[in-house]
């Protein structure tokens, strides 16, 4: 069932930093690879004209650095617990989607992340991209509250 490779998924949250503490004690304790992966969105507007390129660069851009410093602080953790640790970020609209597609891409035999427990309605308008992945994974998932 566990191969050695754990997925673990943030957004740079503070409860996402929670499920990177204990991904990163888990694989320290199995001996196991763990794999960052954070989710870029892609950039949201279909503009016409000059300013839309610009704009999308910047966006890139932006985007792009925040997801590198999120994957940098994973790795930061890893480093320190001495667990291997290697960086994955794919843009896409679905979050779960895109953690589904990384954990089957890399091989992962588990997969890590928050869930802010939205229950009621709030759950059902705003969602959950852990109830989501729970959903379309065959993976075992550790979810992090």
């Amino acid at each position: 069932m566990f191969n050695g490779k754990i997925l673990v998924a943030t957004d740079g949250s503070e409860l996402s930093d929670r499920a990177v503490s204990t991904a990163v004690e888990l694989a320290r304790a199995l001996g196991a690879e763990l794999i960052a992966f954070t989710v870029v969105p892609p950039y949201p507007y279909a503009g016409i004209g000059e300013s839309s390129g610009v704009a999308s660069a910047d966006y890139q851009s932006q985007v792009g650095a925040e997801a590198s410093d999120r994957l940098a602080r994973v790795e930061r953790a890893a480093s320190e617990a001495g667990v291997p640790c290697h960086t994955s970020m794919l843009e896409d609209d679905l979050p779960h989607r895109a953690i589904v597609a990384a954990a089957s891409k890399h091989h992962c035999g588990l997969i890590v992340m928050a869930s802010h427990g939205r229950r009621g309605v709030e759950g059902v308008v705003l969602g959950s991209e852990t109830q989501r992945v729970l959903t379309h994974t065959r993976r075992p998932v550790l979810v992090v509250r």
